[in-house]
């Protein structure tokens, strides 16, 4: 399917499995200024496919800072691994919430590198996750 657009139909079914979340940052649909978006988890630039199997959900701020990049380096070990796969890794394994709910700690090499590669603690998340927090919206039950 590569090249071709992806469908509704694929679309719709993305968004189903991934709950209407952020797959990186669990940031939900509704209260996402802007749409989710579709994103490769191995971007086309590096050869991944349209497939289904390939496509995921993640907010602006998190696709932005993805990129191309499929991998990074650990900053407590400075292994180069993978970055977290939200179709086929579990959040919870990799990832968990600060004390105060505004922080995604990373729990394993995969969960660091991912927080350091899409920059899930920057100024802004952090802020707009007090906020919801403030309102106990946040973090994610």
């Amino acid at each position: 399917m590569t090249g071709r657009r992806i469908t509704d139909e694929i679309r719709a079914r993305v968004r189903a499995a991934a709950g209407e979340r952020c797959g990186y940052c669990l940031s939900p649909q509704y209260l996402v200024l802007g749409q989710l978006e579709i994103e490769h988890i191995i971007p086309r630039a590096r050869g991944g496919s349209d497939d289904e199997d390939n496509l995921w959900l993640a907010c602006r701020l998190c696709n932005n800072a993805k990129g191309v990049q499929t991998e990074c380096l650990d900053p407590d070990t400075g292994q180069r691994v993978r970055l977290f796969d939200p179709r086929r890794q579990s959040w919870t394994d990799h990832f968990s919430w600060s004390a105060d709910g505004t922080r995604v700690l990373g729990q394993t090499p995969c969960g660091r590198a991912t927080v350091l590669a899409l920059q899930l603690n920057g100024l802004v998340a952090v802020t707009v996750r007090r906020c919801w927090v403030a309102a106990d919206w946040h973090p994610p039950k």
